[in-house]
């Protein structure tokens, strides 16, 4: 009897084992979020300026497979086409400078309908330390489901180039990724890139990336690692890292950079250009 009931205990332990769930590994994009809790990083985030804005798009609800609603700024393309190109925030959310760069994109490219996808669920950031908790808190799940929603609003028929900045360069790779043969082009303004070769396997677009030397966070020895990546997979990769600090193309962020933002804007614009 004793030897029945410890043979059931063991047989128990071994099933209930089995059945837990290993802690997932942090991809790239999770680990850099991490960063938000960094002191250091914060203050190289200082809060930013405002801007003259006056919106010519408009925001737009789509359904998500959570059975949620999902924000975007849409600005339709002046020309009809399948074109899009989905916009991609920095740290502080879906704000008017955010919205301003889409616009400046949809202007440069006519046949191009932009919607700046909104992975923080309508919270904007008007400070370093509420920025921090704003993507340190970011669901890769949601943000995932966010970007399906975004991908089933334009349909399989689309062809789809990304953009994202800081925070949201990390995630244009990843959406890229998602986007498969949809993908027509990925931009990166200094974001974090993925690690693991296995994670390229399914992304189809060029890549553009556009990086700071003195960023503290996405490194030079970050970026000539994923140029490593991307050329052992087969992928197509360019970049140039500029003498400059992380976010040195935002308009809004004291630590902008004009001679380097204006260009790296129209190689982002000629690599998007070439491919909607």
């Amino acid at each position: 009897m004793l030897q029945r009931i410890f043979f059931f205990f063991i047989l128990s332990f071994f099933l209930f084992s089995c059945g837990e769930t290993q802690p997932k590994e942090k991809d790239a994009t999770e680990k850099f979020a991490e960063n938000a809790n960094d002191q250091d990083f914060q203050d190289k985030h200082e809060t930013p300026a405002q801007l003259d804005f006056s919106p010519k798009g408009i925001n737009l609800e789509i359904p998500t497979l959570d059975g949620k609603m999902a924000n975007a700024y849409l600005l339709t393309a002046k020309e009809e086409s399948k074109n899009y190109l989905f916009v991609i925030h920095e740290w502080w959310g879906l704000n008017d400078h955010i919205k301003k760069e889409a616009e400046r994109l949809r202007d440069a490219l006519p046949n191009t309908t932009v919607m700046a996808l909104d992975l923080y669920d309508g919270k904007v950031a008007t400070d370093p330390k509420q920025a921090g908790e704003f993507m340190n808190a970011v669901s890769t799940e949601r943000a995932t489901t966010i970007i399906e929603g975004a991908m089933a609003s334009v349909g399989k028929d689309a062809k789809v180039a990304t953009i994202g900045w800081c925070f949201g360069g990390g995630w244009s790779l990843k959406t890229s990724i998602m986007l498969g043969k949809q993908g027509a082009g990925c931009v990166i303004y200094y974001g974090m890139p993925v690690e693991n070769a296995k994670d390229l396997v399914p992304l189809k677009a060029d890549v553009l990336g556009i990086f700071a030397e003195k960023d503290g966070w996405i490194t030079p020895e970050v970026v000539n690692k994923f140029d490593a990546l991307t050329k052992a997979t087969g992928k197509n990769f360019t970049f140039k890292q500029f003498e400059a600090n992380h976010a040195f193309a935002n308009p809004s962020s004291p630590r902008y950079e004009e001679a380097a933002a204006q260009e790296a804007n129209a190689m982002a614009l000629d690599f998007l250009k070439k491919r909607l």
